[in-house]
């Protein structure tokens, strides 16, 4: 009989809700997402999430679960929600039953330590942020910088002021809600109910509210002993997916070796755009996190994980970059080379494209096309932050470790070429600015499929025509939509076509 593998995804978007279903399950695993997960700031309803769990848990292999989604209907709503802590306690308690149920079911859950965005914006957080987020944010600095003993310029009370009137006290209140239900959830992983917890860090910096969260619960953690089955890092909407590859290495028995290739060596110390750890120390915890072993030695790997940081970031939309450590410092001719060589040594090669923040390097894209590589390797990241990238292209590697190169994982690496690369670097911002012109808002698209869809569409085939060129025959784009109805987020699904299929 076939493994079941059961995922309560973050929430309804294709990065967490479709990912995971173009990369895992096979003939030896069957793979169940829920689908009624609620949209955007509207929480899922409880009662559904209760009786899917309850119902496919009973026969099931592992659970992969989100907290945010169990404990709040979501990534957003945990952000906005006015539970009583109790009633989020009593959400949590069904992790118990399930654990009565099916007393050998592996359960793997993940729950986000609430961001505190250094900008001004209600898109994603309560309407109050879009008038004084950044404010809110400077406050929550300047009280860690405090804590710290570090000297800071700005006068926190004139920060203070420019608060809008009750809006630190709604923000802290929800904070406080959410740290005690961190701590609750620690005690789950004490307990045994839960097997392994991870606190990843959606969109963080070095000070702050977040990051005085992710200290207390490193704190606990300590104090718990709780060390190989508690992690922090930076990441959210990768999770799922590299819970789910190291549920199935946990289901084989194995610890696939990964060796790290860098364009350069320096980027390792460098911190990426909204994430407050070192590259290299992030790359690490993805590591263990997915159930991999990280290997100095290339030629012990079965995994050649490729990153192509740079020493600083940009974001995508502004390249070509041309400040010196994404030229001079990195070498790519000599990195796709090493890249190319252990695809024939046999190795699986998968390519975190982290140069960039919210989309993929152009340059290196048309360099991998050039040479003829981009269907050659195993796996392809390039969106939104590094640590989204790193988790993505890691659980690909996983797949193919398990699965080889299927079909179905060939149209996932398609789409993240278009999507990453062409959606993200190319079609987005140039939609975007079409958008805005027609009176429309990029932000409240007010449509899912229409004229914005179809614009993006026409757009993406002439990048797959002009970047993608050594496989755009072989490329066909079957849908594209807007999941959220906004610029941000689209949903892309593709085929890739082999010759003489």
């Amino acid at each position: 009989m076939d493994k079941k593998i059961v995922l309560l995804p973050l929430d309804d978007r294709p990065c967490n809700r479709v990912f995971p279903q173009n990369l895992f399950g096979d003939d030896k695993v069957a793979f169940t997402v829920m689908q009624e997960l609620g949209e955007k700031k509207i929480p899922a309803q409880y009662d559904k999430i209760k009786e899917f769990l309850l119902q496919e848990c009973r026969d099931a292999y592992g659970l992969v679960v989100s907290m945010d989604m169990l404990l709040y209907g979501g990534l957003l709503p945990s952000r906005l929600h006015h539970m009583r802590l109790e009633e989020v306690k009593e959400r949590a308690r069904m992790l118990r039953q399930l654990r009565r149920e099916n007393p050998d079911l592996l359960i793997y859950a993940f729950q986000t330590i609430m961001r505190c965005p250094t900008y001004s914006s209600s898109m994603e957080e309560p309407d109050y942020y879009g008038a004084c987020g950044a404010e809110i944010y400077k406050t929550g600095e300047l009280l860690h910088k405090q804590q710290l003993g570090i000297a800071f310029d700005e006068n926190p009370e004139e920060v203070r002021s420019r608060l809008t009137p009750g809006a630190l006290e709604d923000y802290t209140a929800r904070r406080a809600c959410n740290e005690a239900m961190d701590e609750e959830t620690l005690l789950y992983v004490k307990e045994g109910t839960i097997d392994l917890l991870i606190f990843p860090q959606d969109d963080c910096s070095r000070y702050g509210f977040t990051a005085m969260d992710r200290l207390k619960i490193q704190k606990k953690i300590s104090e718990f002993c709780l060390d190989e089955k508690v992690m922090t890092y930076p990441g959210a909407d990768e999770v799922g997916m590299t819970l789910i590859a190291r549920m199935i290495n946990t289901l084989y028995g194995k610890r696939p070796k990964v060796y790290v290739k860098y364009t350069s060596e320096n980027v390792r110390q460098m911190i990426p755009l909204y994430e407050g750890s070192m590259l290299g120390r992030t790359i690490r915890n993805h590591l263990y996190a997915a159930g991999c072993l990280q290997t100095d030695c290339w030629e012990l790997a079965d995994i050649i994980l490729g990153v192509s940081a740079a020493g600083v970031m940009e974001e995508a939309i502004d390249q070509p970059c041309w400040r010196e450590e994404y030229y001079a410092e990195r070498n790519l001719g000599e990195f796709t080379d090493f890249l190319q060589e252990m695809t024939k040594e046999g190795k699986i090669v998968t390519l975190a494209d982290n140069a960039y923040a919210n989309g993929g390097d152009l340059q290196l894209v048309q360099l991998l096309d050039k040479k003829g590589m981009l269907m050659e390797l195993d796996g392809y990241a390039g969106w939104n932050t590094s640590a989204n990238t790193l988790g993505t292209a890691i659980a690909e590697s996983v797949a193919v470790y398990y699965q080889g190169k299927t079909d179905r994982h060939r149209h996932f690496m398609v789409e993240r070429y278009l999507e990453d690369v062409g959606y993200c670097s190319v079609v987005r911002p140039s939609v975007s600015k079409k958008v805005v012109a027609m009176g429309m808002d990029s932000c409240s698209l007010k449509e899912k499929h229409g004229i914005v869809s179809a614009m993006a569409s026409r757009q993406l085939h002439r990048f797959a025509d002009e970047y993608l060129s050594s496989i755009a025959d072989r490329v066909r784009i079957i849908n594209l939509f807007m999941p959220w109805e906004r610029m941000f987020e689209v949903e892309i699904w593709a085929e890739y076509q082999e010759r003489g299929a």
